[in-house]
């Protein structure tokens, strides 16, 4: 092999080399992810009262995500655990605002109810002469 291709390859094998350690130290070690855990429970928990009656379904999936996030989080698959709990916080919001929404329709009903019986009392009201 002659000097030039030599040349060549070294130059061929840097970058190889130089990906080949990237991806190793990439994938080598995601750090626990006690701050995701932390927020995906503390979002759970506080969606658990305002929720729970009026999104049970929502509720019950950001519970289930919660649970398979401390599991994935103990066997320290951390990359799982951080996505769960992302998830598991996003499914509370969720379950919050559909509960936000389940009550403001319901007062909605009950205001509409109130002018629809105002106007009726109006209605019978008779009208005083001018």
């Amino acid at each position: 092999m002659n000097a030039t291709a030599r040349a060549g390859l070294g130059l061929l094998l840097i970058p190889l080399t130089l990906a080949s350690i990237g991806l190793f130290t990439a994938c080598a070690s995601t750090p626990p992810p006690n701050e995701q855990l932390a927020v995906g429970r503390a979002a759970v928990e506080r969606a658990t009262g305002s929720a729970a009656a009026e999104a049970p379904a929502e509720m019950a999936v950001a519970r289930d995500k919660i649970t398979q996030a401390n599991a994935a989080y103990a066997s320290k698959d951390y990359a799982l655990a951080s996505r769960l709990a992302d998830e598991a916080e996003a499914d509370a919001a969720l379950a919050e605002a559909q509960s936000r929404s389940v009550r403001s329709t319901r007062a909605l009903a009950e205001v509409r109810d109130g002018i629809r019986m105002l106007r009726e009392e109006m209605a019978r009201q008779p009208v005083a002469p001018a």
